[in-house]
Order: structure tokens, then C-alpha cells, then sequence
């Protein structure tokens, strides 16, 4: 997938030049981080928290690149522990929520970084058979079916683009239940 890509799928979840708090919540190399700053804007506060330090650090790279005087905070840790993070207007969990078998529990505790009303958009292969790579997707439909288990409202779809693997890719919204 390109850049492009990456933000024609979560374009319509984001408000541009607010001035929000975001995380991306296992953000891996960046792909979908750089997306949040090119489509938020650089008024926007972002969190990128991702366990691989060299991932991170392939990140900042491209950050001083593409976006130099962006404000983001780069945060080396397992997203699945409790972190000190501010109230966040919202978050992407992009193709990370995969890898933990406990789907709900792992919505749930993402969401509670989230202020009432934020942003959960979740970015997945839209399907619910995975394979060695990503053992546990879950579908669209799926999605639909537990978000409101997890604190959230019933999700929408933002987009969906083709996929090399396991068909097609979903970005979705849903909001943190007040």
C-alpha cells in the first residue's frame, strides 16, 4: 500500500488542523502515523507506541523528513501495558489489534485513553481467519458485532482497499460511549 493508501483509509475519521490529541497505538515503521500528521495537520499532538525500537527509530527518520516540526512523541512499550498517556481525541490501531486473541479486551483497553466521545478507528483485514502473519483479524462485520462489548458505538466504515493478503483492508470509526 502506498501513502496515499494509507490516507484515503482514515482521511474521513479525522478532523484536519484541530489541534487534537492522537496515539497510534502499535504503529509499527509509521505508515498510518505519517497519515494521522499528513491528514490532522501540524497543530495535532501525536503518541506513536510501538515495542520494536528500530521501527520507531525508522519512523523519527521519515518524521524529520517529511514532517520536521511535527509534535510527536515516540513511546517504546507494549501497547497492552498501562501507559502514561494524556486524555487522546482519538487513536488508530492499525492492523496491530491482530496479533492478541482477546479482541474486546484488547478495544477496551485502548479506549480508555480515549476522552467521551473520541475517536477509536481501527484499521484491519476484512476477514476472520488469519493465518501466521496475522492470526487473529477480525472482519468488518465482526467488528460490528463486539465494538459496543468494548465501550464503543456501533462502528462505521470509513474505506476498504484492495489487499496482496487476505483480500481487502478496512479502516473503521467508532466512538469512546460517554
Amino acid at each position: 500500500m502506498t501513502h496515499e493508501d494509507h490516507v484515503r483509509l482514515i482521511e474521513k475519521g479525522i478532523r484536519k488542523g484541530s489541534g487534537e490529541v492522537w496515539a497510534d497505538f502499535g504503529s509499527g515503521e509509521g505508515a498510518f502515523t505519517l497519515a494521522l500528521r499528513d491528514v490532522a495537520g501540524e497543530n495535532t499532538e501525536i503518541y506513536s507506541i510501538d515495542k520494536n525500537e528500530e521501527s520507531l527509530t525508522l519512523q523519527k527518520k521519515q518524521f524529520e523528513k517529511l514532517f520536521p516540526d511535527s509534535d510527536i512523541k515516540f513511546i517504546q512499550a507494549d501497547f497492552m501495558t498501562q501507559l502514561n498517556l494524556p486524555p487522546l481525541d482519538g487513536l488508530i490501531a492499525a492492523n496491530s489489534i491482530h496479533f492478541q486473541t482477546d479482541t474486546v479486551k484488547v478495544c477496551k483497553h485502548l479506549a480508555q485513553y480515549l476522552k467521551p466521545n473520541g475517536r477509536f478507528i481501527v484499521v484491519e483485514y476484512n476477514v476472520d481467519q488469519g493465518n501466521m502473519w496475522v492470526p487473529y483479524p477480525f472482519s468488518f462485520s465482526s467488528f460490528q458485532g463486539f465494538a459496543q462489548q468494548a465501550g464503543l458505538t456501533e462502528p462505521e466504515l470509513l474505506a476498504a482497499v484492495p489487499s496482496r493478503f487476505l483480500n481487502e483492508i478496512y479502516a473503521s470509526l467508532a466512538f469512546k460511549k460517554t
